[in-house]
């Protein structure tokens, strides 16, 4: 079809063009040419004059624009005719063009490998079609060897040499317990082991809507935290009223609040605020004096109730910081099963170094984990790690979620054997998977038939109960993010992880710190639905940088299980021996007998 040469010029009037009266002929004849219509071809040739810097079109610059711009585009125009000619019998044609293609490729970087050097080699860049996607290369194999292919995602797939060459294979780093007589081996789920995710009411078992809140909805939050946590203190320690925070008085009163920072800073001893809660205090706040308390621990977001001296109503010197109540045990029922005892595995990521993505420390933990036996194995985020060097330069060749469902297939399938129930934990370090607090399960709907009855896929974090053993579950480093805001006094020696455990049960939430350290994202509506523990845990896995630990505190056995690995070497996993606890017996006994945290 002819094309309008009064249109053009409209067109290049439009955008304020200057122009020569041979060029909308000229133009015309590109356009049928190269088969563009009129307000097309003048947007392409703005397009082309604005990055060239051009106000006035010239015969000059329309030929440049035609054999710079328009010539290209038709030969790669050309080419893909080639291949989708012919769509009656296309699928025929794609395969032959396809396979042509290829051939041409790797006639091309076969021209380009001789001219590199004999100790460089070919670096061949692996080609996938839909007829031979990169997954399905062994589909078949069963050894996890040969289930996880790092050079199908990876072109640099080197194993790390400093992980290889340790020497402290197995070594057992830390024990609690009595360790003495146990076998540490399980019975690969053969018991009549029971898994549970208890919720608070409900646990999180899919994907939500993020970043809608509103800063009203926050603050509702926040405020029925401070009203529930303080309710629980008033009735426990018998206290009559608690005293609006604004108010003078000369003798000692008690105020509920929730301790704050008067600034963007960090928290220090002189910019500690307490803010009230809505019935008493209509959210007021007042600074805090410190002077006076021998003893203290305080973080922002802390939930606490205080006495002390207000006489002008715009200071509080404190005088007493009452101590949190811990939420009770969880009571076994018959539904929780006979198991007398079990073994568990407790493994946290990266499972893999950071100067190599082969992923052998995993496979290392899956010969474990075939020759232990363990019942059940905890296995924590992050599989493929946001923070990884070939992750953050993009240097991947496949898609982050096909990596990680070659791992998960490798762990599934390889432990196979063992018989050993799988629970997955995400992390907020899972480049793949929703960066938000709390975070949903992973989804896995290629999960085998035979595989659905033994692996657990849950939310961070959780309450997972384990034949009536109660395990709080978390991938966050809650001790590094607290830590790093904790303030405390002490006349004595005093352990920080000790007490930072301690606020986490005592508050009653798995991230207690308000407002959390930055890059974490938390939406605060599900936070109060899944975030909070429903009861003291027996046993609270809280996965860290820093080093590796089991502590009892108030009854709660805490495992600090370390990474699997440590930048460029190994690193540990934990592994807990646990028995019910005889009926009848005086006061509480721990379900958990022995703990180790061992070397990989």
């Amino acid at each position: 079809m002819a094309a309008s040469a009064q249109l053009l010029a409209e067109e290049l009037q439009i955008f304020g063009l200057e122009w020569e009266e041979a060029v909308t002929e000229k133009l015309a004849e590109l356009c049928v040419l190269y088969g563009q219509s009129e307000e097309g071809m003048v947007g392409e040739l703005i397009a082309f004059c604005t990055s060239t810097c051009k106000m006035c079109v010239t015969s000059e610059i329309l030929n440049s624009f035609e054999h710079e711009f328009l010539s290209k585009r038709l030969s790669r125009g050309r080419a893909r005719q080639g291949v989708s000619k012919d769509s009656e019998h296309a699928g025929a044609r794609d395969i032959v063009s396809i396979q042509e293609l290829i051939e041409v490729e790797e006639e091309e970087e076969t021209l380009l490998n001789s001219y590199t050097t004999p100790s460089k080699g070919s670096q061949k860049r692996a080609i996938t079609t839909p007829e031979t996607p990169l997954t399905k290369r062994t589909v078949s194999a069963r050894s996890p060897h040969q289930l996880l292919s790092p050079s199908s995602f990876s072109p640099s797939a080197t194993p790390s040499q400093k992980y290889n060459s340790r020497s402290n294979r197995g070594e057992v780093v830390t024990s609690f317990g009595s360790a003495q007589g146990v076998s540490w081996s399980g019975g690969g789920g053969a018991g009549n082991v029971s898994l549970k995710v208890l919720g608070y009411p409900e646990p999180l078992t899919g994907s939500y809507k993020s970043m809608f809140q509103k800063l009203p909805d926050v603050r509702e939050v926040l405020t029925c935290k401070i009203e529930e946590l303080g309710s629980e203190l008033r009735e426990h320690y018998k206290i009559e009223a608690f005293t609006p925070l604004l108010v003078p008085a000369q003798e000692p009163v008690t105020l509920l609040g929730q301790i704050g920072c008067d600034s963007n800073g960090k928290l220090n001893n002189k910019s500690v605020i307490l803010e009230g809660d809505r019935e008493h205090s209509s959210g007021a706040q007042i600074p805090v004096d410190l002077s006076e308390l021998k003893e203290y621990s305080l973080f922002p977001g802390q939930v606490v109730v205080m006495e002390g001296t207000n006489i002008t109503g715009r200071k509080l010197v404190a005088t007493k910081l009452y101590e949190g109540v811990p939420l009770p045990f969880y009571e076994p029922t018959e539904e929780d099963g006979d198991c007398e005892q079990t073994m568990v595995l407790v493994a946290c990521g990266p499972y893999t170094t950071s100067d190599s993505i082969t992923y052998e420390p995993l496979l290392d933990l899956i010969t474990v984990i075939n020759h232990d036996r363990p019942d059940v194995c905890i296995l924590l985020g992050p599989f493929l790690d946001a923070k990884h060097e070939q992750v953050e330069n993009c240097l991947l060749t496949s898609p982050f979620e096909d990596v990680f469902k070659q791992c998960l297939r490798t762990i599934i399938e390889g432990t196979r054997s063992s018989g050993s129930h799988l629970v997955f934990v995400p992390s907020l370090r899972d480049v793949h998977h929703e960066p938000v607090y709390p975070q949903p399960p992973f989804s896995y709907p290629e999960l085998a038939q035979e595989d659905r009855k033994r692996v657990r896929f849950v939310s961070e974090p959780c309450s997972l109960s384990i034949s009536g053993v109660i395990f709080g579950l978390t991938s966050t480093d809650l001790l590094f993010h607290m830590g790093a805001e904790e303030i405390s006094s002490s006349s004595g020696t005093s352990d920080r992880f000790s007490r930072i455990l301690k606020h986490i049960l005592t508050q009653r939430s798995f991230y207690p710190l308000y407002p959390p350290q930055e890059g974490t994202a938390i939406d605060y509506e599900n936070f109060y639905a899944y975030a909070q523990l429903p009861v003291t845990p027996d046993v609270f896995i809280v996965p860290s940088e820093l080093r590796y630990f089991v502590k009892d505190i108030l009854g709660c056995v805490c495992v600090n299980p370390g990474r699997l690995t440590k930048g460029q070497v190994g690193g540990t996993f934990g592994r807990l021996y646990l028995r019910r606890p005889p009926v009848g017996g005086e006061g509480r006994q721990s379900p958990c007998a022995a703990v180790q945290v061992v070397r990989i």
